[in-house]
């Protein structure tokens, strides 16, 4: 009988394609394993013919793989991958019947507080059923529970309910989607794509993407950015899509390459319908390519820019293909045979591939959908969360409206914007699971429920922080350590672990800045970048924020810990991946200022420390800079804003000239926090104001104005108010 893995969930053995692990012989590190796999299967005990797979364990605890294509695992490898077993009384929200194995890794007094507020699932499952009529146990019979769900088709993405769809299996929503999804009938849609024939009414269509309207954003609209002038003025270099993981066509970005042919539009024609030529790519800058019509060899005076997924670019023999012409531009001279010059550019050159545009539409699709609840981090009290609903999402970019609207303004709206991966958001009940505060409901969640959708978020469309080991060892109350400031994003501090929580989370204040009641709280992962360890800006020459009454110039870590009668938290316990991710700095994107996330802002990268980041906004002073992580999902390669129709944020003061017209831009003014950032926010808007002077508006627009109030986001209110009088709104 074959070994098989004995992790829950999984089982697999040898002819899976894994490679099974023995327990280690040592006790140590054989109970160490044994506690891992106890973590999710209550009662077992290891052997000496336990197994367990390749699968649950991380890259990092891998060397290079034997000759006979088998894994090895580094000395003092442990497995963290696991699947958590879904508790059947709540479903994996979190109640006593979960918790209770996990409680061990929290502190007595977590232990008391949770045994106090025990959770009363059944009775307010019975509660709810009651209330809205359902059957006995408060759940709805299984042909309702179909026919309210929403489904999607798995091939164009219309949705529609259970009784509407096609066949059994309900994943289509009509015959031609089920067929279309064969491979058979893929290769025959992309042959129709070449020949140029329509798409179906409900295919995806690039240029039909969902383009964010500004008023959703609170930014006024404006011409694209010219990506290519700014690039050369600036001398500098655009960070490839291969580097920003969540990105469309991130993976498939290496098919992109410098001398790349393709066929697009011929501008320079003297015909006046339209005919199409031959590109070369000459230079790509993020979804940007510099491209260069064929025969002007070595002149760059007529070269151009265009999205390389705008759709306008095909690969070669598309023309021939839809019965397309291909006329030279006419300003090339002194080529008489064009077929015999083309044969020889062109063989054995590269091109486009045929599904590059349908694999960017699938590259574009996200699980989450408008209407949904969940949970995010509270703007104004960043120590809690609170429960909003999913209002809009811009290619993964979410724009959160807070259910509960009980503290703010009458005709306000609070929002707020994250990308679905952001560390900011969780699922309804992640609060609850973890031991994390979370604002109680108001008194108008009834008007909430108006909204679109009243769909609950679930934990399987989240991203999935690393697993840790949460024994002996971990990190304990009142440790020390440097952290990323949330509230300014470009200091990092001297910071104590106040609270640890289950599954990983800490709560960290910063040191000097503490309040009692402990509203200004944090909470970070114990895998996330904005917790280092102690010295970790010394090694990197970075000033190191201190508590004040300390000298920054004489402060050390050794006095500081014997002072405050502390320890530092072990360098281990931190993340020190440091993979190759492809950024340098002086290099361009584009990225979400934290500090205002509806913005999204041309940026440079000004240092790579290890996996940070220190992203400066171009236009700006050194003040506004953040560090990041080089995966995080708030920076996008150049032309990102413009694929999804989003507004992007270019340097104040700078100027277009476009055809016909010379466009000023200007980037909104953001909030800031504390008294530092209000003096040098009054600095910069004072230089601002005097390079944009203000207008008074048009006269039609003065006399149009509505009687009623109109119903504004917060962000619009906050700039009609005083600086000082605005709130904190922050990210990690």
């Amino acid at each position: 009988m074959p070994y098989h893995c004995v992790a829950y969930g999984c089982g697999k053995t040898a002819e899976d394609g894994v490679t099974l692990f023995k327990f280690p012989k040592k006790p140590d590190e054989f109970r160490k394993w044994e506690k891992q796999v106890q973590r999710t299967r209550g009662n077992w005990v290891a052997t000496s013919f336990s197994r367990l797979c390749s699968d649950h364990f991380g890259k990092e605890y891998f060397e290079m793989t034997l000759p006979t294509g088998a894994l090895l695992l580094r000395p003092g490898a442990a497995p963290t991958v696991f699947v958590r077993p879904r508790c059947s009384s709540c479903g994996g929200v979190g109640c006593r019947e979960c918790l209770s194995s996990t409680q061990r890794c929290t502190s007595g007094a977590e232990t008391e507080r949770r045994d106090s507020g025990e959770c009363k699932e059944k009775e307010v499952g019975k509660k709810i059923g009651k209330e809205k009529g359902l059957p006995k146990g408060g759940r709805m019979s299984k042909d309702k529970g179909m026919n309210a769900k929403p489904l999607f088709c798995e091939m164009c993405g219309t949705p529609g309910s259970f009784s509407t769809f096609f066949s059994r299996s309900k994943r289509f929503c009509s015959l031609s989607c089920s067929r279309s999804f064969s491979s058979n009938s893929k290769r025959s849609s992309i042959l129709a794509r070449l020949q140029g024939r329509p798409p179906s009414k409900k295919a995806t269509v690039l240029n039909k993407v969902m383009k964010v309207s500004s008023a959703a954003t609170g930014v006024e609209a404006h011409a694209v950015f010219d990506w290519g002038s700014y690039l050369k003025t600036e001398a500098s270099v655009a960070a490839s899509v291969s580097c920003f993981a969540h990105a469309p066509l991130s993976s498939e970005w290496d098919d992109v390459v410098v001398g790349m042919k393709v066929e697009v539009l011929n501008t320079n024609a003297v015909l006046s319908s339209k005919v199409y030529w031959i590109a070369t790519v000459i230079q790509v800058a993020g979804y940007k390519a510099l491209l260069r019509y064929e025969g002007y060899q070595h002149d760059g005076s007529q070269d151009f820019w265009c999205s390389l997924v705008s759709g306008d670019l095909n690969p070669i023999g598309w023309c021939s293909m839809t019965s397309k012409l291909l006329v030279p531009p006419q300003g090339v001279k002194g080529i008489s045979d064009w077929k015999l010059y083309l044969m020889k550019k062109l063989v054995g050159a590269t091109t486009l591939p045929v599904d590059f545009y349908v694999k960017l539409a699938e590259s574009m699709k996200n699980p989450f959908k408008v209407g949904m609840h969940l949970e995010v981090v509270d703007p104004k009290h960043v120590s809690q969360t609170r429960v909003a609903i999913v209002d809009s999402i811009v290619c993964g970019r979410l724009r959160l409206v807070f259910a509960d609207q009980s503290d703010i303004p009458e005709n306000v709206v609070l929002d707020f914007w994250c990308h679905m991966w952001s560390p900011l958001v969780h699922p309804l009940g992640w609060s609850k699971s973890v031991g994390h505060a979370i604002k109680a409901p108001g008194n108008n969640l009834e008007a909430s429920a108006n909204m679109k959708g009243n769909g609950e978020s679930t934990f399987q469309v989240f991203k999935k922080p690393r697993f840790v080991f949460m024994g002996e060892g971990f990190f304990e109350e009142g440790m020390k350590l440097e952290a990323i400031d949330p509230l300014n994003l470009g200091n990092i501090c001297v910071a104590t672990v106040h609270k640890v929580l289950l599954d990983g989370y800490l709560m960290v204040g910063i040191d000097g800045t503490e309040t009692n009641n402990g509203s200004d709280w944090f909470c970070y992962h114990a895998s996330s970048h904005a917790i280092l360890p102690i010295n970790f800006c010394k090694r990197n020459d970075i000033t190191l924020t201190v508590p004040q009454g300390f000298d920054p110039q004489n402060f050390t870590w050794d006095k500081y810990l014997q002072e405050t009668k502390a320890k530092a938290a072990p360098a281990r316990l931190f993340n020190t991946d440091n993979p190759g991710h492809g950024f340098s700095p002086n290099m361009k994107l584009e990225a979400v200022d934290l500090m205002e996330p509806r913005l999204v802002c041309v940026a440079t990268v000004k240092r790579c420390v290890g996996r940070l980041l220190l992203i400066h906004f171009d236009g700006w002073d050194d003040e506004f800079d953040q560090w990041i992580d080089h995966q995080s999902p708030d920076i996008y390669p150049i032309g990102w804003c413009e694929l999804v129709g989003y507004q992007l944020q270019s340097p104040p003061g700078l100027v277009h000239l476009a055809e016909n017209q010379v466009a000023r831009y200007k980037k909104p003014k953001p909030i800031v926090h504390g008294r530092k950032r209000k003096r040098h926010f009054k600095k910069r808007l004072s230089q601002e104001q005097a390079n944009n002077p203000a207008k008074e508006p048009p006269e039609s627009f003065q006399s149009s104005r509505p009687e009623t109030p109109p119903i504004k986001t917060e962000s619009e209110e906050q700039e009609s108010e005083e600086p000082a009088l605005r709130s904190v709104a922050c990210s990690v």
